[in-house]
């Protein structure tokens, strides 16, 4: 019995653990910017074949319902990521996938040529003249990589990021303490300030 409960709050503890982590990931590095334009990004995820996989479904799910509300709202959807084996590039089936299955119809840029998060963000920069609010969607932990170099490569843009809704509560919950570990991984390979969402931006 003794051994059951501790292995529940345990499984308890890794849940909210993982749940914490994302919500504080989605959150750092932004503002609270206004503004009539804006320009949701979304970053593709290793889809090898011409079927948009899982991942690449639930991210373009949650780039549509990151586009603000309210007719003065001018949204341009950005899909970025390029062909992993030769094929259709990534952003190419994400705005198919967006059109077809979920029936968008604002205006979408395509982004096909970056293979890294680094060359996501410097291939979209060009797309992101004029808008006054920039929101990068992903898992958490990737948007918040991808945020920070957006900083390192331009602070201007940097200072236009807002909160996409690529975070839920109870979203993927039970994968979620796996994504918190893989994102501690990942994240490594920022910096102190851009992890907790210090300094300047």
């Amino acid at each position: 019995m003794r051994r059951r409960t501790g292995a529940a709050i345990a499984g308890a503890a890794a849940l909210a653990w993982g749940e914490w982590l994302n919500w504080r990931w989605s959150r750092t590095l932004v503002g609270d910017r206004v503004g009539d334009a804006e320009a949701v990004v979304v970053l593709g995820y290793r889809n090898p074949g011409e079927t948009v996989n899982l991942v690449n479904r639930w991210r373009v799910r949650a780039g549509l319902r990151s586009v603000a509300a309210g007719p003065a709202v001018s949204t341009r959807m950005i899909f970025s990521g390029g062909p992993t084996t030769g094929g259709t590039a990534e952003a190419r089936l994400l705005a198919d996938y967006a059109r077809s299955q979920h029936a968008f119809v604002g205006p979408v840029f395509l982004e096909d040529r970056s293979r890294t998060t680094w060359e996501n963000i410097t291939q979209v920069i060009p797309l992101l003249a004029g808008v006054d609010r920039i929101k990068i969607v992903s898992q958490p932990a990737h948007a918040l990589k991808a945020r920070a170099y957006l900083r390192r490569q331009r602070p201007d843009l940097a200072a236009r990021l807002v909160r996409a809704e690529d975070y839920r509560p109870g979203e993927w919950l039970l994968a979620k303490p796996l994504l918190a570990v893989y994102g501690l991984w990942t994240l490594r390979v920022l910096r102190g300030d851009e992890r907790r969402g210090r300094g300047s931006r």
